[in-house]
């Protein structure tokens, strides 16, 4: 006998559902440029959307890969085989993607490259890539026994209100070195888009418009008397 379960509930399944999938991806696909997921549970089917920058390595050959993930999620998280469908979906720019620039940022730290240069490699990158603004932070061990953190910014960041929401992109990630573990923040705001491929479609609230006036409307302003005439 099956039991209804609240509303409260079932968004707090729905909230660590998403969490553990997100978890479980980020380690599998960490080399195949996983950006992110999407869930979209309904009554029919749920649906789980892997955003990535390699489609194609997700997809794997003949769709092999895509299957054994499909099994996997399947059986982890007791979903009917019958109802979930996963898709793997193209993020087409890179460089505005904080969850690929971190994983960017980590694999150039194992290879050896110092801070200062890959973090300045990373701003670079994204601003070239039209983002508004973008800051990453790394922390830990950098250069001497004793752990430190060093920010790099570049651009107009937000920090508070709903816009953060809608506009900045965030990603962390762990880099086990030698010396330690250092840890890497990227944050990403993106721009404004009006078809929504680059960034959201609603404009910033804090973003005032000044329109052109019509024709026949024009003011003249008499300075003497400091009053505008028709």
């Amino acid at each position: 006998m099956s039991t209804k379960l609240s509303k409260k509930r079932k968004f707090v399944a729905q909230g660590v559902l998403y969490a553990e999938l997100n978890e479980f991806l980020k380690r599998e696909l960490a080399s195949d440029g996983y950006s992110g997921v999407e869930v979209r549970i309904t009554p029919q089917r749920t649906e789980i959307i892997i955003k990535s920058t390699k489609p194609n390595a997700i997809l794997g050959k003949n769709g092999r890969r895509i299957k054994e993930l499909t099994s996997v999620i399947q059986k982890r998280f007791n979903l009917d085989e019958s109802h979930l469908e996963i898709f793997a979906k193209k993020v087409f720019n890179r460089g505005l993607s904080a969850v690929a620039q971190a994983e960017s940022l980590k694999a150039k730290l194992l290879q050896g490259v110092t801070v200062r240069k890959a973090c300045y490699g990373v701003l670079r990158y994204v601003m070239e890539n039209g983002a508004k603004g973008v800051e990453v932070i790394v922390s830990g061990k950098l250069r001497s026994q004793r752990a430190k953190g060093m920010k790099f910014c570049d651009g107009y960041m937000k920090k508070s209100g709903n816009a953060t929401r809608e506009y900045v992109q965030k990603a962390v990630r762990h880099v086990n070195l030698k010396s330690g573990v250092i840890g890497i923040k990227v944050a990403i705001m993106l721009p404004w888009d009006p078809t929504g491929r680059k960034g959201p479609k609603k404009q910033l609230p804090d973003v005032v418009t000044v329109l052109a006036p019509k024709k026949g409307e024009l003011l003249e302003y008499n300075n003497q008397e400091g009053v505008a005439t028709q």
